[in-house]
């Protein structure tokens, strides 16, 4: 895979995170419920760190991240819907890292890309949990 598709590859990842942020820091803020709306605004700043992380491996490749996104979609007014949406978000990406890792052929972008997968693991199970109770 050659430099230039690697920081395609990226770009598509970062605007993704900027994506899930926003969603993420609008739903911890609408969210009723105290221990959801906490969780979903730490996991905020995970992704936000996932937005650094891969800037640096776009800039270091010689590429700029883009910060276009498309019209976001937030899951309704009410935490079961915004926490399924959000557990969907994490779905998308786990198998997202989980296809790059086997595919990209640069050690550096897979061992940022095995530690961004392994937190939204962790995410995905984080949503689960509060799902589960509201």
């Amino acid at each position: 895979m050659d430099r230039d598709e690697i920081i395609r590859i990226l770009n598509e990842d970062f605007v993704r995170e900027i994506e899930a942020t926003m969603v993420y820091v609008r739903n911890s803020f609408v969210m009723k419920q105290c221990d959801p709306s906490r969780v979903t605004e730490a996991i905020a700043v995970d992704e936000m760190r996932h937005m650094w992380w891969l800037a640096d491996l776009i800039v270091k490749r010689g590429g700029k991240p883009v910060m276009e996104h498309k019209e976001l979609e937030f899951g309704g007014d009410d935490p079961r819907g915004m926490l399924e949406l959000q557990i969907a978000l994490e779905a998308e990406g786990i198998a997202r890292y989980q296809q790059q890792i086997e595919t990209i052929d640069d050690r550096e972008v897979v061992g940022v890309l095995k530690h961004i997968l392994d937190e939204e693991k962790r995410h995905r199970k984080e949503f689960r949990e509060r799902l589960s109770s509201v």
